[in-house]
């Protein structure tokens, strides 16, 4: 179980692609030509390969980006099996990856001992005998098995952005999302009703009769339905100011008196955090009344079941096999539980990142790499800078602003310059459960060593074999991992089309990510101020609710549609990132020469390349979740929305008006 620290800085864009034979950018044979590409792009360039790629059954979604990943993992577990095989001595990072992994993949032991690693914890639950008791738990708990109630870490102060701060974000739910508590649509309602019956089963599986369980999953499910109904919306969420509320340590205790700040903030070895981010106050002044007016049986019960949900993965299998129908199998769709050598694997990765990393980067990522993927990037951003300077409904004045911070912008490649320091972190062989512990307190402290200290530029948010990228608005930066930099998402052998289709995009569209409906609210330095004119805010917002509209119009399955103002960002960051990545790629000689390779123009194999990033099999359940808590839209219509709208694409593809992939001129919309 990892934490909840980058919750704040990181806005992720997702992948490219992999399963070609040859390094020929794409194969032909996965378009199906029975389709025109004027009228449903996406199918076009993917329908064969949707149909050739069946959804393993350990898996709910199988798309390019997952494929990638499976080979990163194999990369990654070739790796740490060295490292368990070779142990290296007491306290060497050797040591600690082999002896993580290895006690993770012991499922004997851990069987034979059932819940006995969770015993102690569970006890000290049990003792809670008054509200000072409570609050010592709830930050016991913080800091080494679950988060319950609310989530607390340091993070880079977004109107301090040189200096981190203590934040306070709202969390203790078992659900994914706090409308699954209180909407009464079909598929909440079924949720509701097997999340019961997974309480029930847990709770039977520590040792309580049937009755009782029942009985304790209904105090959960109404204790955390009131942690609901005080929780913000993820788009209330995605706004900024509205979760920037800065207090004194004082004003809090005026504020939450249910809450005995002293005694938390002692306990949690924060005891002089200056100021503190309370990301949504409505909901901690409700947590600080529950405090005061639940009952103390109610609190041991809903303490028992966060610390049991968040660490069942790590247990005895008929505690994992019971999570994994809930979670994997109802909510998500997939078959079979993965193979415990990946799920191992995931946590060591959690717990070791860069130790990890290291290995991986010293023999998966040779040091030009770097350079190439840099090419691009200062590429892309030459681009960016023509699209913003020639932008004819921005005013001069924001115009200064705007590039500004794209001069300001910090780009990280590969991997880190300086590596994290994990040598307080103990790790044995003895106990899978206790190195899950010690990774947590090792992380909760170095967060909370941060407080009140300037930000460490160097810091990463993703470790090297990391699938993914990301960008930070109060660091204004964009992360490209080490392995997303390799065959097929960027090579040196296959064609600038491809690669400006794939890795340029993508890049195009973490740089846009500095300038959606959320970065944009942040300035050069990271902190949060309106650069705007009032009028070219206005413009924007105007731009941009054509946007909303254009994606709430998109209905992946019968009654469930995209949520246009919550995918805004990544919306915006996929238009803006293509144009701009196209823009850079007609300067290439490739593009200039005009050349056709397998039967296809430079501008076509560009739009080629992107379409197949997003080409995925997903499972019906799995595309629920995700349309409900994914601020991404669905990957077939990251290739829809933002072609239908680029005059780029209808000229290399003939796209006329009327057709499916031509939006009328009327309802164009383009941003950046």
């Amino acid at each position: 179980m990892k934490r909840f620290f980058y919750l704040i800085c990181l806005i992720t864009a997702a992948l490219f692609v992999v399963g070609c034979a040859s390094k020929k950018g794409f194969e032909t044979t996965n378009l199906d030509a029975s389709i025109k590409p004027q009228e449903d792009f996406y199918h076009y360039a993917n329908g064969e390969w949707l149909v050739q790629n069946p959804i393993p059954d350990d898996q709910s979604i199988w798309a390019t980006f997952t494929i990638l990943r499976e080979l990163t993992n194999d990369q990654v577990q070739t790796l740490v099996l060295e490292a368990s095989q070779n142990r290296g001595a007491e306290g060497s990072m050797s040591q600690k990856v082999g002896d993580f992994y290895k006690a993770g993949l012991d499922s004997a032991k851990i069987d034979a001992e059932g819940i006995a690693p969770l015993k102690s914890e569970l006890d000290r639950i049990e003792r809670i005998q008054t509200k000072g008791d409570l609050i010592k738990e709830i930050a016991h708990m913080h800091k080494y098995s679950a988060s319950p109630l609310f989530f607390f870490f340091s993070t880079v102060d977004a109107k301090n952005s040189e200096m981190v701060i203590a934040t306070i974000w709202q969390g203790g739910l078992g659900l994914p999302d706090r409308d699954y508590y209180l909407n009464n649509d079909t598929r909440s309602k079924e949720i509701r009703d097997k999340y019961v019956k997974h309480l029930d089963n847990m709770f039977m599986l520590l040792g309580l009769n049937k009755l009782d369980a029942a009985e304790e999953a209904d105090k959960v499910v109404d204790f955390e339905t009131r942690l609901a109904k005080a929780s913000n919306t993820r788009l209330e969420n995605r706004n900024p100011n509205l979760t920037y509320n800065k207090l004194t340590v004082d004003d809090l205790k005026k504020n939450t008196p249910g809450l005995d700040w002293e005694n938390y903030l002692s306990e949690i070895e924060a005891d002089n955090p200056g100021s503190i981010n309370i990301g949504q106050p409505k909901f901690l002044d409700e947590a600080a009344k529950m405090i005061n007016d639940t009952p103390l049986e109610v609190w041991k019960c809903y303490l028992t079941w966060t610390l049991l949900r968040s660490n069942a993965d790590y247990l005895s299998s008929d505690f994992v096999n019971e999570r994994f129908e809930f979670t994997g199998k109802f909510l998500n769709g997939s078959k079979v539980i993965q193979p415990r050598w990946k799920r191992v694997l995931n946590s060591t990765n959690g717990a070791l990142g860069e130790v990890v990393g290291q290995l991986y980067v010293e023999k998966y990522f040779p040091p030009e790499a770097k350079e190439k993927a840099k090419t691009i990037v200062d590429n892309l951003t030459v681009s960016m800078e023509e699209s913003i300077t020639g932008l004819d409904w921005m005013s001069d004045e924001t115009k200064v602003e705007a590039l500004k911070k794209l001069k300001g912008f910090g780009v990280k490649i590969g991997y880190p310059d300086k590596w994290r320091d994990y040598s307080d972190l103990q790790i044995s062989g003895n106990s899978y459960l206790q190195n899950i512990f010690n990774s947590n307190y090792f992380d909760h402290n170095e967060s909370m060593s941060k407080i009140n200290k300037p930000v460490r530029k160097w810091e990463w948010g993703m470790t090297p074999q990391t699938v993914n990228a990301y960008y930070s608005p109060t660091r204004n930066e964009i992360v490209f991992p080490a392995a997303i930099l390799q065959f097929p998402f960027y090579d040196v052998e296959v064609d600038d089309a491809i690669n400006y289709g794939a890795m340029g995009a993508v890049i195009g569209h973490e740089i846009t990510h500095g300038f959606d409906d959320q970065g944009r609210q942040y300035d050069a330095d990271g902190n949060i101020r309106d650069w705007w004119t009032v009028e070219d805010a206005e413009k924007f917002k105007a731009r941009a609710q054509v946007m909303i509209d254009q994606y709430n119009e998109f209905q992946p399955l019968d009654s469930f549609f995209i949520d246009g103002a919550l995918t805004l960002g990544e919306n915006i960051g996929d238009i803006g990132g293509l144009t701009i990545a196209y823009n850079a790629f007609k300067k290439t000689e490739q593009y200039k020469n005009n050349k056709m390779i397998d039967g296809f123009s430079p501008a076509q194999r560009f739009f080629l390349s992107w379409a197949q990033v997003w080409r995925n099999n997903i499972r019906e359940d799995a595309l629920k979740l995700r349309l409900k808590t994914d601020v991404h839209s669905p990957g077939k219509y990251r290739v829809l929305g933002p072609l239908s709208n680029m005059p780029e694409f209808f000229s290399a593809f003939d796209v006329k008006d009327g057709e499916q992939m031509r939006r009328s001129e009327d309802k164009l919309v383009k941003i950046w």
